[in-house]
């Protein structure tokens, strides 16, 4: 069968427009699920709602629903968020402090954000002191912390990823030292020097969130405090014996002077 031939010069139809085309019962309805979303969310209020389902269900193209839904984020696309926290802004360096700190017949503590020199030198004499590195900025990737502690006592808190090394010298006292809990060789160091006489470093591990109780920590205090008296009682049975050990030999030796002169006689 043969087609009629157009007319030269003649051009086809034009195709109609996506948005001229009617829109079905289905089209309106979709439009309007996506309205009571909206007033769900709190996007439209309940008046605009009202007047924009009529507008849908009057509406016969797509042309008549794109207005509807014109300010509306798409149903699929990322909604957009208000982000109410604000940017956090670089923290300053704390200010430097002494690298001394002394504890006679006292106490003294570092706690909160505080620099810690390459060398800080801790005294104490009958005292205690207390450093917490939990929030403390170090000024090197090792930092030495030199002890010379006589019947006192150092209480050290570090925050997990923390390597403590113990290079000091104990007389009657010693270091409580929480193992290693990483492999990470750029771990931060923290080498405990100096000397300990009837003393102790006790150091803990714990978050930096983390709160010790007070019973915990007056527990420690009081088990140093009896690991120095039992010490100081091991010291004081040993100069007994040996005081009685010479006693005893001063009398064997003049009980043998004495029998010699009986026997000279």
């Amino acid at each position: 069968m043969n087609l009629p031939e157009q007319p030269s010069g003649s051009e086809p139809p034009a195709r109609p427009s996506p948005a001229s085309m009617r829109a079905s019962d289905a089209d309106r309805d979709e439009v309007a699920d996506r309205l009571r979303e909206a007033l769900a969310e709190g996007r439209i209020t309940p008046e605009e709602h009202a007047e924009r389902i009529d507008a849908v269900y009057n509406a016969k193209t797509y042309a008549e629903l794109e207005p509807v839904l014109s300010d509306l984020p798409p149903e699929y696309a990322p909604r957009p968020r208000v982000d109410l926290r604000k940017e956090p802004q670089p923290l300053a360096p704390p200010p430097p402090q002494s690298p001394n700190i002394v504890a006679i017949f006292s106490g003294a503590e570092r706690k909160g954000r505080w620099l810690v020199e390459p060398t800080t030198n801790v005294s104490c004499v009958f005292g205690g002191v207390d450093l917490d590195f939990r929030q403390a900025v170090l000024s090197r990737s090792e930092v030495t912390i030199n002890v010379n502690c006589v019947f006192g006592g150092v209480h050290m808190i570090v925050p997990p990823g923390v390597r403590v090394v113990g290079s000091n010298v104990a007389i009657f006292g010693g270091n409580d030292l929480p193992e290693d809990d990483t492999t990470d060789p750029d771990a931060p160091v923290i080498r405990l020097t100096g000397m300990l006489l009837f003393g102790g470093v006790s150091v803990q591990r714990r978050a930096p969130k983390e709160k010790g109780g007070r019973r915990d920590r007056h527990r420690e205090i009081h088990q140093l405090h009896r690991r120095h008296r039992e010490e100081m009682r091991e010291l004081q049975q040993e100069r007994h014996e040996e005081r009685r050990q010479r006693r005893d030999e001063r009398r064997d030796r003049l009980r043998e002077l004495r029998d010699e002169r009986h026997r000279g006689r």
